[in-house]
């Protein structure tokens, strides 16, 4: 041995351990703290560096290269490529995949005993195995290149403090794990309070101002802990790990804490964290998003218009930017996609119908219409466009400037949301506690308030609710805009559905002089006229003629 490396070797030997080491569970000395220990060995520091017949790498490894064919991580969003792992991490995996002995070291001749008849690393959260594509990629190059090309990535440049990359620029098991020190747990080179280390790397759009990463919430003690891998007891304090894990984790792609999308969000969104249960919607309501229909279809990179049909939370929520402000669009669908009136992706929404119209406007496979239409269209953009003879006014002010049922604040120039419609039957919309939001209903079609379409039906204030929320009741009874109003919905106990369509009548199939109004009759209902025609003529301002066989009445025309 050359001179200056026995020197080193007999500085070595002679330094204590540090107290950091021997206090941990990597002191796998007979004298160790943990569970894993040696049945008699005393020396600690052998078990990984050996002054002598170390492995040619540095530190003075004492363990063999695993040799083990690994699984590494990936995902559609990830454009690092990691490979098998390198440099430190791979001598971190000669224990921690648990295919070599503890106690094999090569400055012995012969196997080290561990305590308890244990040989490799016992099965849990340390033994990762030898599929790393749950845990957090390693052994790539982390460039100046990929952080700019990914985004939300810091600059390696400014990784100057305890979290650092190797000597070759890889992102390695070292560079968030001091296996010396475990005085800031689970060997963080720093606390992660608040997802401190996380940040170092991540830098999340609109995370700044997220609920998830201000908010003082904590877990009410009911049913499970929402936060099982770490001792953080608020909201804020957890950050990233309320949705995420770095190693174990059950979904693999952006590694989420759970497989089940929605089980991520269920954890403090069942009113043991998060003040209202959200989850109850999904699961005790006839008409749901249904978020638990599918696991694994969604993904962050797929269109914006939605071709695998599907829904999950994180395409209506962004959890980096979801926050509690209120507006045109609330904060809880603050950062999130959409598609705009023309079609095109819109990034991020401004409106929440263009959220809406990702999966409710040009996605392919589109379920059959609710009601039988002379016109059937299934596209709400086309429905909702501003040159169509008729809407509602979701996408922009209505066409019709003579609608004297409208309850203040509505006016002819207002517009509205879809969520005015469809959102949760015991919300504050409907004069409830629950929870905003079309996650659930008792009504069809996630309506807010019961909206009845079966003939026959007899009028009163909650069979046409929804309609009644913003269409005053006795101005409609009254026949302030047509006279036979009272006649038809009292009398004939004609559905309001049978004549309207109330999403809106595209300017490709309708026409302004059948179609405003938003007729389009349910041909279930209205047959043709003994000379058949169906339709209805519009001849001005509260002035019309109707061509059309219904409950026996020949209207051939009938004209008001």
């Amino acid at each position: 041995m050359k001179r200056g490396l026995f020197a080193a070797a007999l500085v070595l030997l002679a330094l204590p351990v540090s107290a950091g080491l021997a206090t941990s569970k990597h002191n796998l000395s007979v004298g160790g703290p943990g569970t894993v220990k040696a049945a008699s060995e005393t020396q600690s520091c052998l078990f990984c560096h050996a002054p002598h017949n170390a492995s040619p790498i540095a530190p003075l490894w004492n363990r063999s290269n695993p040799g083990t064919s690994y699984t590494p991580y990936t995902s559609s969003t990830s454009i690092a490529r990691p490979g098998q792992p390198t440099g430190a991490s791979l001598y971190c995996l000669s224990c921690h995949d648990g295919t070599i002995a503890l106690g094999d070291v090569l400055s012995r001749g012969s196997r080290i005993g561990m305590g308890g008849g244990m040989t490799t690393m016992p099965a849990g959260t340390g033994n990762l195995g030898s599929d790393l594509s749950d845990d957090h990629p390693i052994s790539f190059a982390y460039t100046a290149t990929l952080a700019a090309t990914r985004g939300e990535l810091a600059n390696p440049a400014t990784l100057t403090g305890r979290v650092k990359l190797d000597a070759g620029g890889q992102l390695q098991c070292t560079s968030c794990h001091d296996p010396h020190d475990d005085s800031n747990g689970k060997f963080l080179v720093v606390p992660n309070q608040a997802s401190a280390l996380c940040q170092t790397c991540h830098v999340k759009n609109y995370w700044s101002s997220s609920d998830h990463r201000l908010s003082a919430k904590t877990w009410n003690g009911a049913g499970t802990n929402p936060w099982p891998h770490t001792t953080n007891t608020t909201v804020a304090a957890n950050a990233c790990e309320n949705c995420h894990r770095p190693h174990t984790a059950g979904g693999r792609q952006r590694l989420l804490n759970d497989a089940a999308e929605e089980s991520n969000c269920y954890s403090c969104h069942n009113g043991n964290v998060a003040a209202k249960n959200v989850q109850a919607e999904f699961t005790g309501k006839a008409s749901i998003h249904p978020v638990a229909a599918t696991t694994g279809v969604h993904d962050p990179a797929e269109p914006a218009v939605i071709q695998a049909r599907h829904v999950e939370c994180a395409d209506c929520h962004n959890p980096h930017a979801t926050n509690s402000s209120t507006g045109l669009l609330p904060g809880s669908l603050a950062g999130v996609r959409g598609i705009n009136s023309g079609g095109t992706e819109v990034k991020p929404a401004t409106t929440e119908y263009q959220i809406c119209f990702r999966c409710h406007a040009d996605s392919t496979n589109m379920p059959a219409p609710r009601t039988t239409r002379q016109i059937v269209q299934t596209n709400t953009r086309l429905e909702f466009a501003t040159t169509n003879p008729s809407f509602h006014p979701v996408a922009g002010p209505g066409r019709n400037t003579n609608v004297p049922s409208l309850i203040a604040p509505w006016t002819t120039a207002s517009s509205m949301k879809c969520s005015d419609c469809h959102n949760n039957n015991s919300g504050p919309g409907a004069g409830g506690v629950g929870p905003v939001g079309p996650h659930g209903s008792t009504y069809p079609t996630l309506l807010e308030r019961q909206y009845l379409k079966a003939d026959r039906t007899p009028e009163s204030t909650t069979a046409y609710a929804l309609c009644y929320k913003c269409h005053n009741r006795n101005s409609i009874l009254g026949d302030n805009t047509f006279k036979e109003h009272k006649k038809h919905v009292v009398d004939e106990r004609t559905p309001c559905n049978a004549c309207h369509d109330p999403h809106g009548i595209s300017s490709t199939q309708g026409n302004a002089a059948n179609n405003s109004k938003l007729i389009n009759f349910d041909t279930t209902i209205s047959k043709p006229s003994s000379s058949g025609q169906l339709k209805y003529v519009s001849n001005g301002t509260n002035k019309g003629s109707c061509y059309l066989t219904c409950h026996g009445k020949n209207h051939n025309p009938l004209s008001y």
